[in-house]
């Protein structure tokens, strides 16, 4: 097993901001006065690193998906939970579309400015022009507590899914559209 470095939780922002956009989360967290907790880790790339981080905040990490149609036209950023097993076609049938996939990671950098691995409910700041729908699972944002990455793949954060659903996605200009998967 290797080493898997976490910092120690602090609810301070990072000294120095890696991507514009975890520099517009602390911005935007600061603005509204928000309480969270955060750690610093090395790059999180299975789920036994998430694990640890869950662990570390005492929280439970979502796993966010951006999606596509097949023609690349309509776009969708899934918040479930990290353990639920995901099928492209359970989701498909849900939102009434016909064939749905994994966004190439391209459109994911160009449209919400991450990498793999970096994306967050917070990407859709960039969304300005809102051309991606956020679908939230509802077993996702049952919890008190929301936790996600900065936009990073090496900074977590818990804080309330009250703020996040219904203060920050209005802040977004993004409403989501709240199932079950």
């Amino acid at each position: 097993m290797s080493m898997f470095y976490i910092s120690e939780v602090k609810s301070t922002a990072p000294a120095a901001f890696q991507t514009t956009l975890q520099e517009m989360v602390y911005h935007v967290l600061q603005q509204f006065n928000v309480c969270y907790e955060r750690v610093d880790t090395d790059e999180a790339i299975t789920m036994e690193d998430c694990l640890l981080i869950d662990e570390k905040l005492n929280m439970q990490t979502v796993k966010t998906l951006f999606l596509c149609n097949r023609q690349q036209t309509d776009f969708y950023l899934l918040i479930t939970t990290a353990g639920k097993p995901f099928k492209t076609k359970d989701l498909s049938s849900l939102l009434g579309i016909s064939r749905l996939s994994f966004a190439p990671a391209d459109l994911l950098e160009q449209m919400l400015g991450t990498k793999v691995g970096g994306a967050s409910i917070f990407s859709v700041m960039l969304d300005k022009d809102n051309k991606v729908q956020v679908v939230l699972d509802e077993d996702a944002i049952s919890s008190e507590w929301y936790g996600c990455n900065d936009g990073t793949s090496t900074s977590y954060m818990k804080l309330k899914t009250e703020w996040v659903v219904n203060e920050f996605l209005a802040f977004a200009h993004h409403k989501p559209k709240i199932i079950k998967l």
